[in-house]
């Protein structure tokens, strides 16, 4: 199959060319599109308890919790005075009026509640709440600022609550997202200008990167007209899509130049290039894919937007780069090597590089090794024991943002969090008495600063005030709702076990009527138990699919369990050290953000899902060639030594170019997109530097040649069904050159293993 894609990109290369530049303009104009139909929120399991509660507070009462407030502060140092209680009248009359706002009630208009005024009486709250979905309370939000913007008065006015929390957070990543990418396109590029040594070729997979990207701006733009899809995945779009483009198209143009250099013409060394460097491209793409794809199992939209985006930029950076790309290399032939700016004298190797002395050295002592590095990166891993997670709040905002400021003051400068509310509802038929006595044991529980019912508003048992016209809305035929004031953090372990406690409450209420616990921390506890209820699934899912593809690649058992192990264990350290890093905060200061004790709760998930597929594509790359050397020679240990000295280079080349687009990331503003660039890129190089070079030879040194056994069914459906790469076809014919590249065609020294030469080394000429 890829040897008549290689001819066909030969003889339509114009064709080609033209289709992939209409598809790119296409892409810019509608790709770009999407940023305006991506969605916040997707954090909620839609099954659970929490969002049947806020389900049941739209249908039965058309309201929910309050998602936006104000805070007034008064110029005369009390809301108290007759002019700051008109004020805030004025003001909350104002918020009130607008058309997207709903149950608007302030300080002023509840009859002064202690709660709702700071402790030193300065300042005050009005509490509202925008209907709709997530993505309509930030246009809402928008409204309420000019609203409030052109007020004068004697009072300052402030907006905060969790609207304007994710506002602040979506602006920020924005801006992450120009400054990441400003700084890994000129550093990639430069970098591969160090490997190519020639600007022509380092442009080239920068090219394909950008194209990659609008490419996946494309997809997820239709993705968008069938479901939702986070705002969030747009930072894997431009990570992966550069990443991994310029990881694939370093691949092809290194192979295609090291054809050149082998004495091929232009259209054979294309052609030769999509057989090889193109196929591994194209099953490790494939690897990729597969593992992204397990988060299309959990019900929460903001993981499954990640699967959308991964799969979508997986795909369109592999047809970028096995089918565009050499089109292009044909157009171009040997002035791939124009714009020449680092010049290193051509020279034939006549041993091992560094990767095969490396190789050799491990398989010298492969116990020792295996040992010492799985111990090393079994006591990296070993902080993951203590994880604690939980979900972002305002505190993933730089400590300077305004919007993390005046939360915290509320935190700190008010009685009760009013912000936090959260509410229950009890479904079914319920009486005063019985909703009354259900709210006095709800606020006798740890954690309950005062809960509101339809009887009054109720403080450690006690009511501390009547009801009022607001209160009386709580209550209808067949339903009722509280609203709970917690004392402690909503995003914490404290705000769990309020959310558990209020739940087993369920016994004291009559049969027939059951409660529904809303608000952030229940969402917290919901969201919990769907992912890790999920977690071994995704995992076996995307170990069964990751060995089933390897096995048909290699016809091997052992080779596919030992990648999947490797893998695991590879990433396993990351998580640890990620742990240590965030959860921990040793590091803060160097990183700049705040440690919580907690660490998010799909950061992981998606790290999983990334970092394993990216394991695997340096895997399938890897034993590709080792594979293509033991079907020749038979020897095991050479094969791997072969296999490791001529795609050492090149995978850690690829690793480090893909780092610096995640570690680019981790100059975010936002601790959880911090955590996903710095976790990606630690796990890229650990697998690249540590696993690959060191525990994968050592291991299939203790295997030998049960490397490549499979049990006789196993081997017939391999015979049959299997990948096997084979060698080049393009040609028949047994052709000497010499080892010497001709005198015009510079091959890099850092490159020079990883073409297609094949035979012995040991000879004045090499066989193809």
């Amino acid at each position: 199959m890829f040897t008549r894609i290689g001819h066909l990109t030969v003889r339509r290369r114009r064709l080609v060319l033209v289709l992939t530049g209409v598809g790119l303009v296409l892409a810019a104009v509608l790709g770009t599109g999407v940023f305006a139909r991506l969605q916040n929120g997707g954090f909620n399991d839609p099954g659970s308890e929490s969002t049947r509660a806020t389900d049941l507070l739209e249908e039965h009462f058309g309201t929910g919790a309050p998602n936006a407030l104000l805070v007034i502060e008064a110029h005369d140092g009390s809301v108290d005075s007759a002019e700051s209680a008109a004020a805030g009248l004025e003001i909350t009359e104002l918020v009130a009026g607008l058309t997207v706002t709903d149950d608007t009630v302030s300080y002023w208009s509840l009859g002064a509640p202690a709660p709702l005024r700071s402790d030193d009486a300065t300042s005050a709250l009005v509490l509202t709440r925008f209907p709709g979905d997530p993505d309509d309370w930030i246009d809402a939000l928008e409204v309420l600022t000019e609203a409030v913007e052109v007020y004068e008065g004697p009072v300052t006015i402030e907006i905060g609550g969790q609207t304007e929390v994710f506002r602040a957070i979506g602006e920020t990543i924005e801006g992450d997202l120009a400054r990441a990418e400003s700084i890994a396109v000129p550093v990639t590029l430069v970098l591969l200008i160090i490997v190519f040594g020639g600007l022509v070729a380092a442009l080239l997979p920068v090219a394909v990167g950008g194209t990659a990207v609008f490419g996946a701006f494309l997809v997820l733009y239709v993705v968008t007209s069938m479901t939702d899809v986070s705002i969030f995945s747009i930072n894997l779009v431009t990570a992966m899509g550069l990443g991994l483009a310029i990881d694939y198209s370093l691949f092809v143009v290194s192979r295609f130049r090291e054809e050149l250099a082998a004495g091929y013409d232009v259209d054979t060394a294309v052609v030769r290039t999509v057989e090889t460097a193109g196929r591994t491209v194209a099953f490790s793409a494939i690897t990729v894919a597969i593992s992204l794809s397990a988060l299309l199992i959990f019900p929460l939209f903001f993981l499954r937007s990640f699967a959308y985006a991964g799969v979508g930029v997986v795909i369109v950076a592999m047809l970028t780069s096995v089918v565009s790309l050499p089109a292009l290399l044909a157009v171009l032939g040997h002035r791939v090597d124009a714009g020449r700016i680092l010049r290193r004298p051509a020279r034939t190797r006549t041993g091992l590089g560094f990767w095969g002395r490396s190789a050799t050295a491990v398989m010298k002592r492969p116990v020792v090794v295996t040992v010492v590095v799985v111990g090393a990166l079994v006591a990296v891993g070993l902080p993951f024991l203590r994880v604690q997670f939980g979900s972002p709040d305002h505190r993933v905002l730089p400590e300077s943002s305004e919007v993390r400021i005046l939360q915290e003051e509320l935190r700190t400068e008010f009685s009760s969090n009013e912000s936090a509310a959260f509410p229950v509802v009890l479904e079914g038929p319920v009486t005063q008495d019985e909703i009354e006595a259900y709210a006095v044991a709800v606020s006798t529980l740890d954690g309950v600063g005062r809960v509101d019912a339809v009887t009054g508003r109720y403080l450690s048992g006690v009511q501390g005030a009547p009801s009022d016209p607001f209160l009386s809305r709580m209550a209808t035929d067949g339903a009722a709702w509280i609203s709970v004031v917690p004392t402690v953090e909503p995003v914490s372990q404290d705000g769990e076990r309020l959310v558990d406690d209020i739940r087993s409450l369920q016994s004291a209420l009559p049969a027939g009527v059951t409660s529904h616990v809303g608000g952030v921390s229940a969402e917290l506890v919901d969201a919990k138990a769907s992912i890790f209820g999920l977690v071994p699934v995704a995992a076996l899912l995307i170990a069964i699919s990751t060995f089933v593809l390897l096995f048909l690649m290699f016809g091997s058992v052992l080779v596919p369990l030992k990648a999947i192990v490797l893998n695991l264990l590879s990433l396993t350290a990351t998580f640890g050290a990620m742990v240590w890093i965030f959860q921990d905060g040793n590091g803060a200061g160097f990183l700049d953000f705040t440690a919580t004790g907690l660490t998010d709760t799909t950061t992981p998930i998606l790290m999983f899902c990334i970092a394993f597929g990216l394991s695997m594509d340096y895997e399938v790359f890897l034993l590709s060639r080792v594979k293509e050397e033991y079907d020749r020679t038979g020897d095991n240990d050479a094969a791997v030594v072969a296999g490791l000295d001529k795609t050492g280079r090149i995978v850690t080349a690829a690793a480090v170019l893909l780092s610096v687009t995640f570690f680019a990331f981790a100059t975010s503003g936002i601790t959880f997109i911090k955590l996903f660039g710095l976790g990606l890129g630690i796990a890229v190089l650990t697998d690249a530097f540590v696993v690959r070079a060191t525990l994968v030879p050592a291991l299939m040194k203790l295997a030998g040649s049960a490397n490549w056994w499979a049990p006789g069914w196993m081997r017939r459906i391999y015979d049959r069904f299997g990948l096997d790469e084979g060698q080049a076809t393009t040609t028949t014919r047994r052709i000497n050159v010499p080892a010497e590249p001709a005198a015009d065609v510079e091959v890099p020294d850092d490159l020079s293993s990883l073409g297609s030469l094949q035979g012995d080394e040991s000879d004045d000429n090499l066989t193809i």
